[in-house]
């Protein structure tokens, strides 16, 4: 049984594919090396294609036995996303359709997107659950939110399967070290800090110090990058195995860390100090964002086994030790 995961050369698609194999899976990697790095690769049959090129994707789909789709290909910075709106409609929003379109040509009616938190925009109630409205507050969530109203109408017309996997801040390293973060630019916080701390860059710029919250920085959800990759293969299995045909499933922790908590934690961990430089919020940034993870637990019997903030730290500190970029 082969399984294509687009993006499979990236942060989170790489540790997918890991889990993937592991478990027996045959994959096929589709990327475009935009992001993915060939450093991230640690098996399966890799294929060098943009999803903007319809015919490519389409012949892909048409040469190997594939049973399943996980979609993880996108662009994922949101101040990007506020200056430039039509890269990412066109990155995140055709490059779906062209797949899904691709997957109905050949049959294929198994999908896991990779989708965002960033769906619900403000949140309403904290944890967020997946029943809160939606209301997206930048052109990445749009994105995403458009992407999610298609996979309902493919599902009702065509009878896709499909579980969207809304996420916030994947964060750590592969445990085994194989594997961690490579974004260039890089604008996640932990590693940011961590590169901060290294010398690797020259300084750090803590947004938002007013945020209604106890030490007015900005509250996230982390999650172990492999507790994440876990949730996807254990959605694949569900898919497979049609326990679920069309769902929506948040991967959280029900626990937020502050920015400055998240420092804190940094330095603990790393025994160095950071020196960080206050600027005003950025556009869109809310103050608290945190996914309720009662329905992942109970839909695809997903524990978390990496997701306490000084494992994340302590993987992704390990990890940036030994990698140069």
């Amino acid at each position: 049984m082969s399984i294509l995961v687009t993006g499979g050369a990236g942060y989170i698609g790489s540790h997918t594919v890991k889990q993937l194999l592991r478990e027996g899976f045959k994959v096929v990697i589709f990327d475009n090396f935009s992001s993915g790095k060939e450093e991230l690769i640690v098996g399966g049959q890799v294929i060098k294609g943009d999803l903007r090129n319809r015919e490519k994707i389409k012949e892909v789909l048409a040469s190997f036995p594939i049973e399943a789709v996980i979609h993880f290909a996108s662009l994922i910075q949101v101040g990007e996303s506020y200056q430039n709106p039509q890269k990412y409609y066109h990155h995140n929003l055709v490059t779906s359709l062209n797949l899904l379109e691709a997957m109905l040509e050949n049959k294929i009616m198994k999908f896991i997107f990779s989708s965002s938190a960033a769906v619900y925009g403000l949140p309403k109630k904290i944890p967020i659950p997946e029943n809160h409205p939606l209301s997206p507050a930048n052109p990445y969530g749009q994105t995403k939110f458009f992407v999610e109203t298609m996979l309902q109408d493919y599902s009702r017309a065509y009878g896709l399967q499909f579980i969207s996997l809304r996420y916030f801040n994947a964060a750590g390293a592969d445990p085994e070290g194989q594997l961690g973060e490579m974004h260039e630019p890089e604008t996640h916080l932990i590693p940011n800090i961590l590169l901060t701390l290294l010398g690797k860059k020259e300084k750090f710029y803590l947004y938002g110090t007013d945020f209604p919250t106890p030490d007015g920085t900005a509250i996230r959800d982390y999650i172990h990058v492999t507790d994440l990759a876990t949730a996807h293969v254990q959605a694949l299995k569900k898919l497979l195995h049609q326990e679920i045909h069309a769902d929506f499933i948040n991967l959280g922790t029900n626990k937020g860390y502050s920015v400055l908590e998240v420092i804190r934690q940094a330095e603990e961990v790393t025994g160095l100090k950071l020196n960080y430089l206050p600027r005003p919020r950025r556009q869109g940034d809310v103050p608290i964002l945190l996914a309720s993870r009662e329905k992942a637990e109970k839909k695809l019997d997903w524990l978390l086994n990496h997701s306490d903030l000084s494992t994340i730290i302590k993987t992704a500190w390990e990890w940036h030790q030994k990698v140069s970029f």
